[in-house]
C-alpha cells in the first residue's frame, strides 16, 4: 500500500468501525484481518472462529451494527467525520506507522494534516520560563510554514497550542474527541475545534485512562516530521513520545534547561543520547530543511486492499499451532525469531499469532515482539 487511495463507501466505513471496536481488534490486528480476509465485512463474519481455533472458551464480542452506528451519529452530531486509513484526507506522516488507526475522527480544520507537522511536546507541571518558549517556539513554527501538533495536557501542551492557534495547530486527545480534558483547557479547545482541528482514535464520550496516552503520543510523533520536547522529568511521558519518534524514524530534538531543575533532566538526558539541541525554531527548520524536500519514505505497511497471495490454508495452519505456541510466553519474544527458529512461514505464524490475539491469549509489544497474556 504505497499511501491513500480511495474513499470507503458508506458501508465499508460502518463495517470497518465494527470490526476495529470488536474485542480484542487493535490495529495491527485489524491489517492483518483485511490481509488475511479482503474486506472488513469477511474478517467480521469470520472472527467468531478465529478466536476460538485460538483457545477461546466463551463467545467473542463483535461490535454490533447498531453500536457503530450511534458512534457514527455521535461523532457527526458535534460536526466530525471518520476519516480512514485509504482515503485522501488521512494525515500522510501518520500513514506510514505500522500500527496507525484504521479509523480517526477528526473535528474542525482537517485540511491542515496535510501540511507538515511539527510535536512540541512537554511537562504539565511545566515552569513558566517553559510555557514561554513553548509558544513563541510554537508561533515561529507556524510562521515557517509548519502545524503544530500536541496533546491538549496542561503545561506545555497547552502553551504550544495557544502559540500556534493563528497558523495552525493540531490537538490528538487521548479520549472521546467530545471529551475535554483537563477541564481548564475548555476554551482552548473550542478556539482549536473552531480555528484548528482535534483528533482521536477513541469512541465519543470516552473518559481518558491511562492506557490511552501512550496510544495517543503514538499519533502525536506519528503525525509529525520532528518531537520536540521542552520539558520533562525522567518519568515523563513526553519522553515515551520522544521514543516513539525514534522508533518511526522521526526527528527528536530537545531544549537543555538547567540541571538544578528537575524538570530538565529528561531533556538533558535526550541530548545526552544525540537529539538535536534546540535554543529556536530555526534550529527545527534548519534540520527538517531536508526532510521538507523529500516525501517520507515509504515502509511497508500491513495490505488493505485484498487478500494475500500466500494466505496459508487451514490446515497449515492447524499443524503450526503447537509448535508455535511452544515459542510464546508471558515474556515477550520477537515474532522473527520465532519464524526463524521454528522454520514456518510468516504467513502461518502471522494466522496463529492473529487466532491468539482473538481468543485473548496474547499481546503485541513494542518491537515487533509477542507474549502470553498471564491468567490472573
Amino acid at each position: 500500500m504505497n499511501g491513500p487511495t480511495r474513499t470507503l463507501s458508506a458501508a465499508e466505513r460502518l463495517d470497518w468501525l465494527r470490526l476495529i471496536r470488536s474485542e480484542n481488534v487493535g490495529p495491527i490486528t485489524f491489517y492483518r484481518l483485511i490481509e488475511r480476509f479482503g474486506t472488513a465485512a469477511r474478517a467480521l463474519e469470520a472472527l467468531p472462529d478465529l478466536a476460538r481455533r485460538g483457545g477461546r472458551r466463551k463467545p467473542m464480542t463483535v461490535c454490533p451494527p447498531a453500536v457503530a452506528e450511534r458512534e457514527m451519529e455521535a461523532q457527526e452530531a458535534i460536526g466530525a467525520v471518520l476519516v480512514a486509513r485509504v482515503e485522501p484526507a488521512y494525515p500522510p506522516n501518520m500513514f506510514h506507522i505500522e500500527d496507525a488507526p484504521p479509523l480517526i475522527g477528526v473535528l474542525g480544520q482537517g485540511h491542515l494534516l496535510a501540511r507538515p507537522i511539527v510535536a512540541v511536546v512537554g511537562a504539565r507541571n511545566a515552569s513558566l520560563n517553559g510555557r514561554r518558549f513553548a509558544e513563541r517556539l510554537a508561533a515561529d513554527l507556524g510562521k515557517g510554514v509548519f502545524v503544530v501538533v500536541s496533546g491538549l495536557a496542561r503545561g506545555i501542551d497547552a502553551s504550544a497550542h495557544a502559540g500556534a492557534l493563528e497558523t495552525g495547530t493540531v490537538a490528538v486527545v487521548a479520549g472521546g474527541i467530545d471529551v475535554i480534558y483537563p477541564k481548564e483547557n475548555e476554551r482552548l479547545y473550542g478556539e482549536i475545534a473552531e480555528r484548528g482541528a482535534i483528533i482521536s482514535e477513541i469512541e465519543p464520550g470516552t473518559s481518558p485512562q491511562a492506557r490511552h496516552f501512550p496510544r495517543r503520543n503514538r499519533l502525536i510523533s506519528g503525525m509529525a516530521l520532528g518531537v520536540v520536547v521542552v520539558e520533562a522529568s525522567l518519568r515523563s511521558g513526553s519522553l515515551i513520545t520522544a521514543r516513539l519518534a525514534l522508533e518511526q524514524g522521526r526527528e527528536v530534538f530537545a531544549v537543555p534547561g538547567s540541571p538544578l531543575d528537575p524538570r530538565a533532566r529528561g531533556t538533558n538526558d535526550l541530548l545526552r543520547q544525540g537529539a538535536t539541541m534546540c535554543e529556536s525554531a530555526e534550529d527545527i527548520i534548519r534540520t527538517l530543511d531536508d526532510t521538507l524536500r523529500m516525501p517520507l519514505s515509504e515502509r511497508k505497511t500491513p495490505g488493505v486492499v485484498g487478500v494475500r497471495a500466500d494466505s496459508p490454508s487451514l490446515g497449515e495452519i492447524d499443524s503450526a499451532r503447537a509448535a508455535i505456541l511452544e515459542y510464546l510466553s508471558p515474556t515477550p519474544v520477537m515474532v522473527d525469531e520465532i519464524i526463524r527458529n521454528g522454520h514456518f512461514s510468516p504467513a502461518v505464524v502471522s494466522m496463529v499469532l492473529l487466532e491468539l490475539e482473538l481468543a485473548g491469549r496474547l499481546e503485541r509489544q513494542p518491537g515487533n515482539q509477542v507474549a502470553l497474556i498471564k491468567k490472573v
